[in-house]
């Protein structure tokens, strides 16, 4: 259904729904997007779901959605939001069923030339040693007690226990651990979902990649970020599997009946939400943060996979490979976070649905490595061109709570995409990029085709040319694994 509300131009990278165009908006809506990318924005509804964000009780600023926008749960994904956190509510709608689903970078000092003729032969020790799919299970068999260590330590865990290197805590957001977990607030069937799929991609858009830093736009920071001209790239993207959806199951029936019971006003039963400052809004917000936890902490495991993979194949250690994490960022969460608002400093939880943090230079939650050139942001755009590095800049900070995208958006549904695309096809274009590519499903290659996605050069342009990041490098695919 398209939508065809009023989206005023702001400039050349910004749109607004004003604040009349909805009943019960308490702030505008803006989203970032060029006059290219307006037809097609619309062509989903999804502008509807950013105008019923600003209906949040409490939220501060304007209601927000990046160029990569596409019709979500309750929020739109790409969709940006604060509110205040001492009169502001929390909506897992927000965050996505995917608590945590995030993009890990691992850089190695190999050429493609380094590894010769076994490309093919990494992409499936890779395939073998990271299980994929729908419903894949890890190959850590833990049980409940080690379960409730990652739900409450996230990566540190996995460090600890010999999946990873303790410098890869350095270079992950939060270091791979939000404090506030607690898991009294997680149920045992989240649990039970959870404890089999440790350790594994899962299915969707999920991802493990083979890259070549392809273009180098900014040396000096590309530099620190440890990434050089023709160097090979992992890419990791995954998220907290059926536990951190069924966290998001459990208390979006809970807000459900809490917003019916105190008849809180809201467009949409999607944005079930309660103050963050209740009881059911601060149990739902630790145990978010034990999903976050979770996926961190599942990323730890691939990347330990990952470098034991290249080591078979190529006999060397992952040590003397260079294969270091570059950054680990999240693209669904709620962080507490202070920002300024009117020129006052305020406390706020920030919803990121389908977002990555951008933070500028200087911010003290950037790790000390990288905090003189802005937080990694990392990008990824459809199977076929890869992936994005980019750089936080000081327009994410007085534009967008420190915000920018998180991949290309979906520009067709998955349903669309299987109806009218082919295998044949999808395999013909990345054999024509030479291209390998490991699936597990032919419904899965399709839903992820690079024609159901959005330009990934558009959406890079927008949060660039608005301020948000800066380009660092360009990372192109050589191999694919997809669930």
């Amino acid at each position: 259904m398209a939508w065809k509300g009023t989206l005023n131009r702001i400039d050349d990278n910004r749109w607004e729904i004003p604040m009349d165009e909805s009943a019960g908006m308490r702030t505008n809506a803006v989203i970032y997007a060029s006059e290219d990318m307006i037809s097609q924005i619309r062509s989903d509804n999804a502008p509807q779901q950013a105008a019923n964000v600003a209906c949040l009780p409490g939220i501060v600023g304007s209601s927000m959605a990046m160029p990569d926008i596409h019709w979500g749960y309750g929020f739109p994904i790409g969709g940006v939001a604060a509110v205040d956190e001492n009169s502001g509510s929390i909506s897992p709608g927000g965050i996505g069923f995917d608590i945590n689903c995030g993009v890990r970078l691992i850089k190695t000092d190999l050429t493609v030339d380094d590894i010769g003729g076994l490309k093919d032969a990494l992409v499936d020790e890779l395939y073998n040693n990271v299980p994929s799919g729908l419903g894949s299970k890890g190959l850590t068999k833990v049980g409940y007690k080690e379960l409730d260590e990652i739900l409450e330590r996230g990566s540190e865990w996995a460090v600890e226990n010999g999946y990873g290197w303790e410098r890869d805590l350095e270079v992950t957001e939060e270091g791979g651990h939000m404090e506030d977990a607690d898991i009294t607030t997680v149920s045992d069937k989240a649990r039970k979902r959870g404890l089999p799929q440790l350790g594994s991609l899962g299915s969707g858009n999920h991802f493990l990649e083979l890259d070549v830093v392809e273009n180098v736009f900014d040396e000096a920071t590309a530099k620190v970020f440890g990434l050089k001209e023709g160097t090979v790239t992992i890419t990791v993207h995954c998220g907290s599997r059926g536990c951190g959806h069924q966290i998001a199951t459990d208390y979006l029936q809970e807000m459900e009946r809490y917003v019916k019971k105190n008849s809180v006003s809201l467009p949409d039963r999607q944005l079930a939400c309660a103050p963050l400052d209740s009881k059911l809004g601060d149990d739902y917000y630790r145990a978010m943060c034990c999903g976050a936890n979770y996926a961190w902490a599942n990323r730890q495991m691939i990347t330990h996979w990952a470098r034991e993979s290249f080591e078979k194949i190529l006999g060397d250690s992952a040590e003397n490979m260079g294969m270091d994490v570059v950054y680990d960022v999240a693209h669904n969460i709620a962080k507490k976070e202070r920002h300024d608002i009117d020129r006052h400093h305020e406390d706020v939880l920030v919803h990121r649905k389908g977002a990555t943090r951008a933070f500028a230079p200087g911010r003290s939650e950037i790790t000390m490595r990288y905090r003189d050139v802005g937080q990694p942001v990392i990008i990824p755009g459809d199977m076929s061109v890869g992936t994005y590095v980019l750089a936080g800049r000081r327009g994410s900070m007085e534009q967008t709570f420190g915000s920018s995208c998180h991949g290309a958006g979906r520009k067709m549904s998955r349903k669309a995409a299987i109806d009218t695309l082919s295998v044949e096809g999808v395999m013909d274009q990345m054999a024509a990029r030479d291209i390998y590519l490991r699936n597990g499903s032919r419904e899965g290659v399709l839903e992820e085709a690079p024609d159901a996605y959005k330009d990934v050069d558009e959406v890079i342009k927008v949060v660039c040319d608005a301020g948000l990041t800066a380009k660092v490098a360009k990372l192109t695919p050589i191999g694919v694994i997809k669930g």
